[in-house]
């Protein structure tokens, strides 16, 4: 959809300034795609041990500190306009493509989750962009939007095809891009609020849990654990709350509009503000 788009306003359009970011884009999503299919390759219970998988994907932030995008000059409250100068390309892209990519991968392992939530993300996103006059950042998401709404007709309970890592840290990389190329590093921030609760939960257990709830006979869930290790723990405990039965559609469901929630009021506060 991307190449297609690139042709249109190379030879159409006549538009060929906006291929620089869109190649720079592409080849920062296509090299951490390569990282997502080497760690499936090798296995879910093998895989690229944690350390790796953010070393393997800093050289994949390069296309992007090289084509000069997205703008160093930023405004914090109560702090007020700063300009990062250097260091936007150079640490703030990276930290950006790496923490997006690797994040994505972590809220994951029920049927239609992934792909669910970045299709909540992309389109909110996506419309933001297009608010915005980025009609070109838009077309990044509206293009993936598309794929993960086929690929999540599949994928929906009970799944027939998984995305696995090559999925989540293309996904992840196309929502650091656009945050970048759109200039939407805040908005983009605060669409991630339910993976830093993913990452911040299993910390007190030192990283060493799994997301899955335990699998009843009835195929319902229960908690896998005393506490709370990780976000979909969490909403097994409130739907269990809410109804005696959980299944993992439940689950699946619940985080989703969660982060429609979050989309919504993100989405449309920054929209007025901007």
């Amino acid at each position: 959809g991307l190449m297609f788009y690139i042709a249109i306003n190379s030879f159409v359009l006549n538009q060929r300034s906006l291929n620089l970011p869109l190649f720079a884009a592409l080849s920062t999503i296509f090299m951490i795609t390569i990282v997502g299919i080497i760690d499936d390759s090798l296995g879910w219970k093998i895989g690229l041990k944690q350390w790796h998988k953010p070393l393997l994907t800093i050289p994949a932030a390069v296309p992007m500190m090289a084509a000069g995008v997205g703008i160093s000059i930023i405004s914090l409250p109560l702090v007020g306009t700063i300009d990062l100068g250097l260091l936007y390309p150079l640490l703030i892209i990276p930290i950006g493509i790496v923490g997006a990519s690797n994040g994505f991968n972590m809220l994951a392992g029920y049927n239609g989750l992934e792909a669910g939530m970045g299709v909540i993300i992309l389109s909110a996103m996506s419309l933001y962009a297009y608010a915005m006059g980025d009609s070109w950042v838009a077309m990044i998401g509206i293009s993936t939007i598309a794929a993960l709404l086929a690929f999540l007709y599949f994928n929906w309970y009970p799944a027939k095809v998984f995305p696995g890592n090559t999925l989540t840290y293309m996904v992840g990389a196309i929502m650091a891009c656009m945050a970048i190329l759109g200039n939407m590093e805040k908005l983009a921030l605060i669409l991630f609020i339910p993976y830093y609760m993913d990452f911040i939960l299993p910390l007190r257990a030192k990283m060493k849990t799994e997301a899955f709830g335990k699998v009843n006979e009835d195929g319902t869930l229960d908690q896998p654990y005393n506490k709370i290790y990780d976000v979909t723990h969490l909403f097994i405990l409130i739907i269990k709350k809410i109804k005696r039965r959980v299944y993992e559609k439940d689950v699946t469901v619940g985080v989703i509009l969660l982060e429609a929630c979050i989309a919504s009021v993100a989405t449309i506060t920054f929209l007025l503000l901007y």
